[in-house]
């Protein structure tokens, strides 16, 4: 569930989407594209995420969160200052995880973060910025369960957390929560312990889960960012039955949080492994009067966004009337959001992709209708025209990249990212895209070209690297498994560049280095490139022979390339 924020194909990162069952962007794409709402570190491409900003509250563009006073924390000596000083000025703790490059993070700052509204409440919190380059940034992340960009986490004085904010939904809708979790409400921890309580068989009833929980625990739980959860209230396995449950408990003066719940618990059950198509009339008629209705599509723009094609193709049966019929709703529906001058660039590019998706439910090469192909490049030109914000260009050209390449329009997308490097503040991102668009055209060798470049040229910071040096490898051992040089000397490079302490051990770092082991293990799987891994290994038995012996990160240093090599990710 990591990486969400990705934006979907990391941009969305990743996704970096629930990044994800639910998100984002996400999680990071295993080679960072455009994702969903978060960025992890080892997703598979995704879709732009929402993060929607009226111009009510909003500065003019460039000027951004210059006006917050970010702490930012490089260890975690750090870290506990803040929350000391968030204990003696009781004050409530705002802790931001995000890196310069993910679309998803520049998207929350082109539409949050430069709010005159959050920059005024910033004052009355802890405002901690947390760099997933810095150098315990890793070791941080696993303290803080957090893995995908951005993740948005609000405590109380005394360190406790309140709540994980959605970046993904509109921004009034953010602030709203963010108000609701400065103002005293209980901790979501708290409030879904109450209501899994209640609602338990033989304990109580849904007038006594209604009594238990307040109309303020109800939205908290709605607008929650199970996206970002990382497990820390909910198993992935056990997110949508416990979402359906807190839906069906919902008090009949509660149906927008029940109707919000209901949704997250359909994406959350359509991205699971091995989902299957069902007849579902009860849902089918829940997206119809929620895709009917004006105020709660908006209120759940992203949900209908983000997951169109996969609910829509886990709730009706393949050639089924339903399905037409759910489909050309939502496809109106997304067609109404991408004309909605009062949603963000990147959020309209969302919905474009949805009605690509929607095109594509149960054959994901059909092709798509000629004014839907039309108003992609349209909007995709024009976006590059207007965008001049540096943040939100980040994510735009990604969403914009990202939508002509699942539209079919990878060249188009080639010329709209390489037209990008000179301006983007962080090419290499751009350039994994450009990998990702030459390997799906079976371009091998301009897709190994793009990846070692953008390898060479990430460096913001060790987990950037070690992210981009994982992609690379991977996709040589893809795409040129013969090259058995090759292969062995950009592995050894990735690992002759970890900083051999312990802080680089921990989180996505981790996961990374867990990758190239199965990769690896994958490559070797006949016995031919035994040397070539024992090389690797070796090398890697240099970094940790420098670690603490007494710390537990020389144990884990030892043992991240022993990963099988159909081992699942925990990202």
């Amino acid at each position: 569930m990591s990486d969400m924020y990705l934006f979907r194909p990391l941009v969305l990162a990743a996704a970096v989407a629930v990044a994800s069952t639910m998100s984002a962007c996400s999680k990071a794409p295993d080679i960072p594209v455009a994702g969903r709402a978060q960025v992890d570190a080892a997703s598979e491409p995704a879709a732009p995420p929402v993060a929607s900003a009226s111009s009510a509250g909003t500065r003019s563009a460039g000027t951004h969160d210059d006006g917050i006073a970010w702490q930012k924390q490089a260890s975690e000596s750090d870290i506990d200052a803040a929350f000391a000083r968030a204990r003696a000025e009781n004050k409530p703790l705002f802790l931001y995880w995000g890196a310069i490059w993910c679309p998803p993070c520049n998207q929350v700052k082109a539409t949050i973060f430069n709010r005159q509204d959050f920059i005024e409440r910033s004052r009355f919190f802890i405002p901690v910025y947390l760099d997933g380059d810095t150098r315990s940034a890793q070791k941080l992340g696993a303290r803080f369960k957090v893995g995908g960009y951005p993740t948005m986490i609000l405590f109380k004085p005394d360190g406790s957390e309140i709540t994980r904010l959605p970046g993904e939904v509109d921004a009034e809708r953010y602030m709203n929560m963010l108000a609701m979790g400065m103002n005293g409400a209980r901790p979501v921890r708290e409030t879904l312990a109450a209501a899994l309580y209640e609602t338990a068989s033989g304990r109580g009833s849904k007038a006594d889960t209604a009594a238990a929980l307040s109309s303020d625990d109800w939205r908290m739980l709605a607008w929650y960012s199970w996206g970002t959860d990382e497990g820390m209230l909910v198993p992935e396995t056990a997110l949508p039955a416990t979402l359906a449950r807190l839906a069906r408990a919902c008090p009949p003066d509660q149906a927008e949080a029940a109707t919000r719940l209901r949704l997250q618990s359909l994406a959350a059950a359509a991205g699971e492994k091995g989902a299957k198509p069902q007849a579902d009339e009860l849902a089918v008629r829940d997206l119809m009067r929620v895709i009917d209705d004006d105020t709660l599509a908006r209120t759940d723009f992203d949900v209908l966004t983000n997951d169109a094609g996969d609910i829509a193709g886990h709730v009706t049966l393949p050639g089924t009337q339903q399905r037409r019929d759910l489909v050309s709703a939502w496809d109106a529906r997304l067609r109404r959001f991408s004309d909605d001058a009062s949603l963000s660039t990147a959020d309209r590019f969302g919905a474009l992709v949805g009605r690509i998706e929607l095109a594509r439910v149960g054959d994901n090469k059909a092709p798509l209708p000629p004014d839907l192909l039309e108003r992609v490049r349209k909007d995709a030109a024009q976006a590059d025209r207007d965008t001049t914000d540096v943040y939100a260009r980040q994510a735009v050209i990604s969403a914009a990249a990202y939508a002509l390449e699942k539209a079919g329009l990878d060249r188009e997308s080639d010329r709209l990212l390489e037209a990008e490097l000179k301006r983007s503040h962080s090419p290499y991102y751009y350039m994994l895209s450009l990998a990702q668009n030459a390997k799906k055209r079976g371009d091998k060798a301009a897709a190994l070209d793009w990846a070692q470049k953008a390898y060479a040229a990430a460096d913001s910071g060790p987990a950037t690297r070690l992210q981009w040096g994982s992609s690379y490898v991977g996709m040589l051992i893809d795409l040129a498994p013969e090259d058995s040089a090759r292969i062995e000397q950009a592995a050894r490079g990735v690992i002759g560049e970890l900083e051999p302490e312990p802080e680089t051990f921990y989180d996505r770092n981790r996961r990374r280095l867990e990758r190239i082991g199965r990769d690896l293990a994958k490559w070797n799987a006949d016995g031919r490139h035994t040397a070539q891994v024992r090389a690797v290994r070796a090398a890697l038995d240099e970094v940790c022979a420098k670690l603490p012996p007494d710390d537990a990160a020389r144990a884990t240093c030892k043992s991240v390339l022993d990963a099988r090599p159909n081992a699942k990710s925990e990202a």
